[in-house]
């Protein structure tokens, strides 16, 4: 028998809000999990991605809305009753218990016969490389393998949906993409459905097959990772996922009937006065200064290198302008520019993107009008 008996659930928020008082901490919130899928809650502290955790877990009750998991109303059901299992930021785990004391507790709890528990133990254990470690304590495990022990208390108790909120914060950068691979792998292995929330954009990117961005207590768009990113819905997604973020300036439309920012003119759609222009650092081509080129000639733009980051496989070019905000282009390792020089940008005008006063992304992209670049 293999260590999970039970089918994946699916999960389902309708309308759901939480208040404490005039805060609100999600809003109206409606998300949809399918049976079987991973699925990362992304977006910045305070933006109530724990707490749509924790609703979805029972721990605390929704102010309004309902909670479904696998095709049942769960808003007034115990947590314990809700076929979920948990793993939390800081491991949790009993100092005077063994490994496989931690591993069987909740089992134990609910009174499951000793044999049947160090059968799911000894599979969980085996699952993520712990059984050589059974007869130790927290205390003489490394980080990473005491979370690898929150996990597998998690496994044993074989349950429809797992919930995880931050279990990698506490991790070196080394371990965090190790357990994060051990993570994906296992959601691979065991088919399970997966909730996990995290602030880190790139480990959310990496990790879900569909990822939902919230921001102040809102959805603000749930896709796969390329279309979170080469489709965002609006500013604040564009701007929240990527590393380095993505470059903006305003634009207004003049007399002409153009939307003009520094040494940008576009084609205005109808009834868009003011907008902002978002183009990612990989999306920017530069040429001239020190590799030879010739500074003078066709380009979106110039400007002068403030700095540049060498990180091996590529370069990041911080550059001056255009607009109030610094921005940064992403290179390849063998383009040589350094400070003061000035170099051409050219822009891949059809990965870019229009945002309009209310920050969502127009569907065309943004169209450049002939006009010099700045000198």
């Amino acid at each position: 028998m293999g260590l999970v008996t039970r089918a994946p659930q699916g999960v389902e928020l309708r309308g759901v809000e939480k208040r404490y008082g005039e805060v609100v901490a999600v809003r109206a919130l409606d998300l949809e999990v399918r049976p079987g899928e991973l699925v990362v809650l992304v977006g910045p502290s305070g933006c109530g991605k724990s707490t749509l955790l924790r609703l979805i877990a029972g721990l605390i009750a929704p102010t309004a809305g309902e909670v479904w998991i696998g095709g049942r109303r769960v808003d007034d059901v115990e947590p314990g009753a809700r076929d979920v299992s948990m793993v939390f930021q800081s491991y949790a785990l009993y100092p005077h218990m063994t490994v496989a004391g931690n591993l069987g507790f909740g089992l134990r709890v609910r009174g499951t016969p000793r044999d049947e528990i160090e059968r799911r133990v000894a599979e969980a254990a085996a699952a993520l490389g712990l059984s050589d470690l059974l007869s130790r304590r927290p205390g003489q495990l490394s980080g990473g393998q005491r979370q690898r022990v929150a996990l597998g208390r998690a496994m044993v108790r074989d349950p429809g949906v797992f919930l995880f909120d931050e279990p990698l914060s506490n991790l070196d950068a080394e371990l965090r993409l190790r357990t994060r691979d051990e993570i994906a792998a296992l959601h691979r292995r065991l088919g399970t459905t997966m909730i996990f929330v995290t602030h880190d954009q790139v480990e959310a990117l990496s990790l879900g097959e569909r990822v939902a961005v919230m921001d102040r207590g809102r959805l603000q768009q749930v896709g796969t990772p390329d279309e979170v990113y080469r489709r965002p819905r609006n500013l604040f997604v564009a701007g929240f996922v990527g590393s380095p973020p993505i470059n903006c300036i305003p634009l207004a439309r003049d007399e002409g009937g153009r939307l003009v920012g520094g040494p940008f003119a576009l084609h205005a759609p109808a009834g868009l006065d003011r907008a902002t222009l978002g183009v990612r650092p990989e999306d920017l081509s530069l040429a001239g200064g020190g590799d030879g080129g010739d500074p003078t000639g066709a380009g979106d733009f110039r400007a002068a290198v403030l700095r540049v980051e060498a990180l091996g496989s590529e370069q990041r070019v911080h550059l001056d302008g255009p607009g109030d905000a610094a921005w940064v282009a992403r290179a390849g390792p063998s383009l040589r520019v350094a400070p003061g020089d000035r170099v051409r940008i050219s822009i891949a005008w059809e990965r870019s993107h229009l945002f309009g006063p209310d920050g969502r992304r127009e569907e065309m992209a943004p169209r450049p009008m002939n006009r010099p670049a700045s000198p």
